[in-house]
């Protein structure tokens, strides 16, 4: 067998046999096993049953606060704010995926995920940390044109900043769904279509990586 042969052997063992990509899922919802949580707990579903390993970030569970901008992470510092999140970011930047689901408040996304979005900023100062990640977003509100668009606009607009590579359902921009989640048919569509993309392109990124590179 030739040395080139022997090589992409070992490479393609490593890749079946070799740490799982992971996927984090982020629930914007103050509210405990509501609809977004059900929405978001149905995609990672799909993620491990693709073979993705998953974890989890509650708003409902998790205290944190909002970002003041005081420039201590523009200065290469660490957040100074003492809350849940500093247990989130080696999450943030271990993951190599992002579902994020959110009520709609407003016409928008909820305070909560507003304030996990914006404590993101010393990934982006800091190096771009979250660059070349891939996300796909969730949004439910109480009508079927409530504001889950203009919602989902804003978490992509963040992964646009943070240079991540966004995906949507495969015909619109994501998982938009209407209360109660789980009697929407056409939303648990664009929920499963929205995770499916998600896990397909990071199915491309790692045989890419691991095989190829």
């Amino acid at each position: 067998m030739h040395c080139a042969q022997k090589g992409y052997i070992i490479l393609w063992i490593f890749y079946i046999i070799g740490e799982k990509m992971m996927i984090l899922g982020i629930s914007g919802s103050p509210k405990s096993r509501g609809n977004t949580e059900f929405l978001l707990g149905h995609a990672l579903r799909i993620a491990t049953e693709r073979g993705f390993r998953t974890e989890q970030l509650l708003c409902s569970r998790a205290d944190v606060r909002y970002c003041t901008d005081c420039g201590e992470c523009a200065r290469g510092k660490p957040c100074p704010i003492e809350d849940d999140m500093q247990e989130y970011y080696g999450l943030f930047e271990e993951a190599d995926g992002f579902i994020v689901a959110t009520p709609v408040y407003f016409g928008s996304v909820s305070a909560q995920l507003k304030a996990v979005m914006d404590r993101t900023l010393p990934f982006r100062r800091q190096g771009m940390k979250l660059k070349d990640k891939a996300g796909c977003a969730i949004a439910i509100g109480g009508f079927r044109n409530g504001g889950q668009e203009k919602a989902i606009e804003v978490i992509h607009a963040w992964m646009h900043i943070q240079g991540m590579v966004v995906v949507g359902d495969n015909s619109h921009f994501g998982g938009a769904a209407v209360r109660p989640a789980s009697e929407d048919r056409i939303g648990l569509q664009a929920v499963t279509s929205s995770a499916s993309k998600l896990c397909d392109l990071l199915e491309k990124i790692g045989k890419r990586d691991s095989c190829w590179s």
